[in-house]
Formats: structure tokens, sequence, C-alpha cells
């Protein structure tokens, strides 16, 4: 079975920053494009940033120039670096990993339980 696990949410005033942390386990071959969904009450759950394999990274236009999306493959762990904050960001937080779990196996997406982040004005 594969698991992610999330860890930094929090609540952080306007203008503060936080850094999410998601690290995956289990068995899998690879594990390849990873990214970050969010969540907010009333709201359908949205695309924040992923990063492939290879490092090419996409983000939302919301999170463009506030938000930064790292990974280290070889821990299976991936980051977002969040700053300048705003109230809109507040929301709860899931990670995402697309996943091998043979070599001949196709891909199959996991999520995530999701750290709460609150953004304070």
């Amino acid at each position: 079975q594969v698991q992610l696990v999330e860890s930094g949410g929090g609540l952080v005033q306007a203008g503060g920053s936080l850094r999410l942390s998601c690290a995956g386990s289990g068995s899998f071959f690879s594990m390849t494009t990873m990214g970050w969904y969010r969540q907010a009450p009333g709201k359908q759950r949205e695309l924040v940033a992923s990063i492939t394999l290879g490092g090419t990274t996409t983000y939302a236009d919301s999170v463009k120039g506030r938000f930064t999306i790292s990974r280290d493959s070889a821990k299976n762990t991936v980051y977002l670096q969040m700053s300048s904050l705003k109230p809109e960001d507040t929301a709860v937080y899931y990670c995402n990993a697309e996943v091998r779990r043979y070599s001949y196996s196709s891909l199959t997406r996991y999520w995530g339980q999701g750290t709460q982040v609150t953004v304070s004005s």
C-alpha cells in the first residue's frame, strides 16, 4: 500500500509563510508527478502546484510568485513553500502523487489526508 503523510499546516497571519511537506511511503516502483491541491469550505478542490519527476512545475495563477513547489525524489517527498499568504489561501491542503506500483503498472493517483492552513487577516 502507498501512503502520503502531510505536515506543516497551521495558523499564520496574512503576509506570513508556511512550509508544507508530504512524505510518501510503502511499496511501489516509482512516484512520478507530485502535487498539492486545496479545498476551501464550499468550494471545489483545486490544483495549487505540481512537479514532475523531471522537475517541471505548474502553478495556479493565484499562487504564482508566492508559492514554490519542490521535491526530493530520493525521499519521495514533496514540499510547498508558501509566502505572502493571504486569507483567501485558507483551505485544507492535500498532497497528491501519481504512483506506478510495478514497472509494468499504469499510474494510480494517491491522496494524503490533508492539512489545514488558516491565514488570518
